[in-house]
């Protein structure tokens, strides 16, 4: 591209009038922040039926959801750099490209260690997204507008946030036609010996301590339908798990009494036993017959004996279908029962929906395509380089920056590591979005289970609810843009940025608060249901994101050509925040958590955002990071 002659520029004939060639350069942006989100958040909504197929831990879960953000983390430096030695256009096209080849490899995943290493690749080739779309904002957003432009763009990633559990629990429907085959494979037997108890009556159920697992009103009325050749092994199998949960039972209350370390060696040996046990492999095929032969039962549902079980709408469908005279075919009915069965025995019959979730891995990688040869089009490195912008557009462009404001043109050196490692400013914006990520995050990769394991919501109403917080996270995005604009011309760019970041995080901490005086409430309480926490959690998340753009203008305030690298150091240490957030649930929730687990995460998150606040208060925008603007050579 020709070098930028200012003199041909201001005597052209369209002078006068700027074009509006950067409003197609955010909107590209955009649309890459969106497709970031989506891939990004989609596995965590889909990570129970990605453990389900490959049959791995929770522990192993959280390994996977967070070794994302390990790879993520550490690249952002490099990556931005990256990107302002060579230009956001090519090097923010192959991150698209690469994130989105390995978000379709990860649908093609066959073991727990290729899922791991598709993960951490993905996160590499997402690591320089948002620092490159933050150099892209300081070289074609005026100065007054760069808190706008940037809640535009992470407006967008909120958007794909939003999108995620939405799409992703259509998608998964989508791929598992009503002719899906019904019945139950071997590896969908999740946990035979469970399954046995959970059916077969206890032989004296009145002398069975609390906690033990006996048949509820479903199991009994199961039980009834079974052929009567499988019941003598089930009944075998049944009490000799309820035996050994006895024994579990019994060490847990000596754990209770005496925590000495050989107890709860004990403890935990004997649950890894109970968890392990399997039927042998001709019972297994006689349950599994057994099961199977209930698809084509017409009488499997029964009003009095699923009255406590949440069905999913599907299932609902087809009963009310059923219930209204209307006669369900043969792939109706066998759907139907697989959906009864799952819906009674959660942890012992495998979804039929876990054969949906690869094809979607495939979907999101194939959209990567359309948004990078979108951002191709749209994007240069530089105003004066766009064929399609004016002279007047590029002095608009230019205009209003600070007297001593770094520029952001120029070809950059090495990255400033000891400018950053100075500033008291980044290190106060480094720990803030690393208590931000811990209680944030939990709303991708806590929330969806979080509304199963205690409200037991179905998965297209989950979808629902774990997408409705990301969206009222758009209003708070928008708001915060124009907010930090506003405050800055009004309180100069100290507060301005300062304010909206400390303000934002104390009030997501308060919603934490509510989250615990709602979990104390009665449980059949509207202030204990669901939608009542989603509404707060929608709190955390507006609360967050008005927050954000000031964030992201602090950076390109202070950053000058070195945007990409000032914004990446600060995201690599906000990420390591995200990276070791799923461990930091697993160590408080475990496989199965109480209430008072769940309450304890709460004050985890409360805590991280009340120290991500008081770090805000160090955050000072008029101490440039960047090098003085007579220290470089413009770029050619």
């Amino acid at each position: 591209m020709a070098d930028y002659d200012s003199d041909m520029l201001a005597n052209s004939p369209d002078d006068h009038r700027p074009t509006y060639v950067r409003h197609f350069v955010v909107l590209a942006t955009m649309a890459m922040a969106m497709l970031l989100y989506l891939d990004r958040f989609c596995v965590a909504f889909a990570a129970e039926y990605i453990r389900e197929d490959l049959n791995l831990t929770q522990s192993q879960m959280a390994d996977f959801l967070g070794a994302f953000f390990w790879s993520y983390a550490l690249a952002q430096v490099p990556s931005g750099w990256l990107s302002d030695r060579y230009g956001a256009r090519i090097m923010l096209v192959v991150y698209i490209l690469s994130w989105s080849l390995f978000t379709a490899l990860i649908g093609a995943a066959t073991s727990f260690a290729l899922l791991l290493s598709v993960r951490l690749i993905s996160g590499l080739g997402q690591a320089g997204a948002y620092p490159t779309s933050a150099s892209v904002v300081s070289k074609w957003v005026p100065f007054s507008n760069r808190g706008m432009a940037s809640s535009l763009i992470a407006f967008g990633g909120r958007v794909g946030g939003f999108i995620a559990p939405l799409l992703t629990a259509f998608l998964i429907l989508v791929f598992v036609p009503l002719s899906t085959p019904t019945e139950l494979k071997p590896k969908e037997l999740l946990h035979g010996p469970r399954l046995a108890a959970k059916l077969a009556p206890a032989e004296s159920e009145t002398e069975l301590a609390e906690g033990i697992t006996v048949p509820g009103k479903a199991g009994v009325h199961i039980w009834s339908l079974l052929p009567g050749d499988v019941r003598p092994a089930l009944i075998a199998a049944a009490n000799e798990f309820r035996e050994r949960e006895t024994a579990l039972l019994a060490l847990k209350e000596t754990v209770k009494s005496k925590p000495t370390a050989k107890a709860k060696k004990a403890a935990q040996t004997a649950a890894e036993s109970l968890e392990a046990m399997e039927l042998s492999a001709d019972d297994k095929e006689q349950l599994l017959a057994a099961v199977n032969s209930l698809l084509t039962e017409p009488n499997l549902y029964s009003k009095q004996a699923f009255e406590n079980i949440k069905l999913e709408r599907e299932t609902r469908k087809y009963v009310e279908k059923a219930e209204g005279g209307d006669n369900l075919n043969d792939l109706e009915q066998r759907r139907l029962n697989r959906f009864l069965l799952e819906a009674a025995f959660r942890s012992e019959i495998g979804k039929l929906y876990v054969k949906g979730w690869r094809p979607v891995m495939y979907v999101y990688g194939a959209a990567g395509l359309l948004v990078a040869g979108f951002f191709w089009i749209c994007v240069r490195n530089r105003p004066e380089a766009h064929p399609w912008a004016n002279a007047a557009e590029c002095r608009l462009i230019s205009s209003g920056r600070p007297a001593g404001a770094p520029s952001p043109h120029g070809k950059p050196g090495t990255v400033p590591i000891m400018a950053l490692l100075k500033s008291v400013s980044m290190w106060a914006d480094c720990f803030m979005q690393v208590g931000t990520n811990v209680g944030w995050v939990f709303l991708v990769l806590g929330l969806p289970r979080y509304l199963e394991d205690v409200h037991h919501v179905p998965l297209l109403q989950r979808g629902v609810m774990s997408a409705i917080p990301l969206g009222v996270g758009f209003v708070g995005m928008l708001i915060g843009g124009k907010l930090t604009d506003v405050l800055t011309s009004r309180l100069g760019v100290k507060w301005g940025r300062r304010g909206p970041m400390m303000f934002t995080r104390f009030t997501a901490a308060g919603a934490y608060v509510i989250c615990l005086a709602l979990s104390h409430s009665a449980t059949d309480s509207i202030f204990n249901s669901p939608w009542a926490f989603v509404i707060v959690f929608s709190l955390v998340a507006m609360s967050t994101d008005m927050g954000t753009p000031a964030g992201w203008a602090f950076k390109q305030d202070v950053g000058g050509r070195y945007v990409g690298s000032v914004l990446g150091w600060g995201n690599m240490w906000g990420n390591l925040g995200a990276a070791c957030s799923p461990r930091i649930y697993d160590y408080f929730l475990g496989e199965t958590p109480t209430i008072d687990d769940w309450n304890n995460m709460f004050l985890v998150c409360m805590g991280a955002f009340i120290f991500a606040g008081l770090c805000g208060l160090l955050i000072d925008a008029t101490k440039m990071i960047a090098p003085p603007d007579d220290e470089h050579e413009d770029e050619k």
